[in-house]
Formats: C-alpha cells, structure tokens, sequence
C-alpha cells in the first residue's frame, strides 16, 4: 500500500512537472507576445509624437514658412512662371529647329550654286534637281539691298537713311517673296513638279545675275554696258530658271506659260531697278518729306525772306516822311 502510495506521488509530481513545463512554455510565449506589443505601442506613441511636433511646427510657422498658405502660393506662382518660360524657349527652339535643315549649308556648296545659277542646264528630258536651301538666296537678297543703296548714294538723291534702307528692303524681299509665291501658284495650276522653297531657292539664286550687272553699272555709267549685261548676264541667269521648270513641267502650254511669265517678269525687274527705282524713290521721297533742296536753304531759306520785308517797309516809311 505504501509502495502505490509513493508511485500515485511519483505519478501526480511527474504530471505536475508536465503541467509546469506547459505552463512555462505558455508563459514563455505570452512574455514575447507582451514584449511585442509594447514595442508596437511605443512605435505608435513616437509616429503620433512625431506628427504632433510638425502639426506644432506648422502652427508655429503660419504665414512666415513655406508650408503656409502663402508660401505655398508663391511656390505655384514660381513654378507656373517657370514652367511658362520653359514651354516658350522650347518651342522657340522648336522652330529654330524646323528652319535648321534650310540653312544647313557648306560655303563651298552656295559658290557652287552660284556658279551653276549662271549655266543653263542642257538636259530638260528628266526634272533637274533644286536645292531646297535659303541661305544663299536671303544673302543674295541682303547684297542687292546694299547694291541698291549704294547706287543711291552715287547718284544725285539726297540721302535720307532710313527711307532709303526702307524702300530698298521691301523692294527686293517683296519681289522676291511676291513673285516666288505668284510663280507657286502657277505652277500648281500648271501641273509643274516644284515646292515653295524650291521656288524661293531658284528665284533667288537667280537674283545673282542682277547682283553683277546693277554692281557693275553703277559704278560705271554706260547703257550700252548696262544692255550688254542686261542681256547676257540677266539672260543667263534666267535661262537657268527656265530651263528647271521646263525640266519640271509637262506640256508645251503649261511650259509657254509659266517660262514666260517668269522670264519676263525676271528681265523687267533688273529694268526697273537700274532706270526707275531711283525716280521711283525720289517721287517717294517727295511726296513725303517735301521736294529735294539742299540743307543750306532749308536751315535760313525764310530769315532773307524777312529781313527783305522788313527793309522794304522801313525804306517806304521813310521815303513818306521826307
């Protein structure tokens, strides 16, 4: 009985060991979760003391930081005004872009063109090639504006600059531009195989002939000179141009038409430049700043006008009294 006794003891202490180990465990487990929890809350506690110190920091601020109503206001406005001036420039090179490939040119490539400008080309059985650039041409343009303004200072017309440089720019660059448009839209009526800067490149390169010949007799004043290079460096020169669009062009009507139209437009302005522009500007001139007189009479042209009066009046008081 004693021996059971001490077995049930063993058996109840063993099962008590078991139970204690399960408790340990249990508790073991419990501790890590606490300790898990804590962490968590502390977490918890330093985001919200965090949070609280800018919300205190904001509210300290006010109008004086950037987080404030004002400064953020001021940001926008900087960064609208930026963005504004950013958009322009780009598309300001944008454009700047889109013109790039049409002055994109060799000076070796521009003599060339103006040597070619004065050869008629032989072959018109196949389109020949026009280089669709406008750096030559605009420098063609610029050079006859300065060889307009040269004539005028050699010849007897008084010089008035800025009438001058005006009337000699919107003379060349609206031939140029009047005449390459108007000769388009014919040659899109004529069926002809040729874009408006191919036009604008062909008309002014064969500006180069009328460049030469005004040169040359301004500064040597013969009409038969003038003739002779009127029609053979002119004649040229237009020859080329017409030539390319016969090269471009089906149809013997269509080609009558717009090679005419163009030769004689062409021929007739070196024309005008060398015998009615300068009578043309002079009119100008008149018609706005009075009729051509030296600037000796204009400064005391009305004090002789006086002093004769006054003398004449004094000379018949004093004929009375005597």
């Amino acid at each position: 009985g004693g021996f059971e006794d001490n077995m049930q003891g063993g058996g109840s202490a063993v099962i008590d060991m078991e139970n204690m180990d399960d408790t340990s465990g249990s508790s073991f487990e419990d501790m890590g979760e606490m300790h898990q929890r804590m962490k968590e809350e502390e977490e918890e506690e330093a985001e919200g003391d965090a949070g609280a110190g800018e919300e205190e920091d904001g509210e300290f601020l006010g109008m004086k930081g950037l987080r404030g109503q004002l400064g953020r206001q001021v940001a926008d406005q900087m960064w609208q005004v930026g963005k504004r001036q950013a958009s322009k420039a780009f598309s300001l090179y944008a454009n700047i872009d889109i013109l790039r490939p049409y002055f994109d040119v060799e000076p070796v490539q521009v003599r060339a063109r103006l040597l070619e400008s004065m050869i008629p080309v032989k072959m018109i059985n196949f389109p020949q090639k026009i280089a669709g650039e406008l750096y030559g041409p605009l420098m063609l343009v610029f050079t006859l504006v300065a060889i307009l303004l040269h004539g005028m200072k050699t010849s007897d017309t008084i010089i008035r600059e800025g009438t001058l440089m005006g009337t000699a720019i919107g003379t060349c660059f609206g031939y140029w531009l009047g005449v390459s448009s108007f000769m388009y839209f014919l040659a899109y009526l004529c069926n002809a195989q040729i874009t408006m800067v191919q036009m604008l490149s062909l008309l002014g390169y064969g500006l180069f002939g009328h460049c030469i010949t005004l040169f040359v007799t301004y500064n040597i004043h013969f009409h038969s000179l003038f003739y002779i290079f009127w029609l053979v460096v002119g004649g040229l020169s237009t020859l080329r141009m017409v030539a390319v669009l016969v090269s471009r062009t089906v149809g013997h009507t269509q080609r009558l038409i717009l090679c005419g139209t163009l030769a004689a437009l062409h021929m007739l302005f070196l024309l005008y430049l060398h015998f009615a522009y300068h009578k043309v500007v002079e009119g100008i001139l008149d018609t706005l700043e009075g009729p051509n007189m030296p600037p000796f009479q204009r400064v005391a042209r009305d004090v002789p006008v006086v002093s004769n009066a006054v003398l004449n009046t004094t000379a018949k008081a004093i004929a009375l009294t005597l």
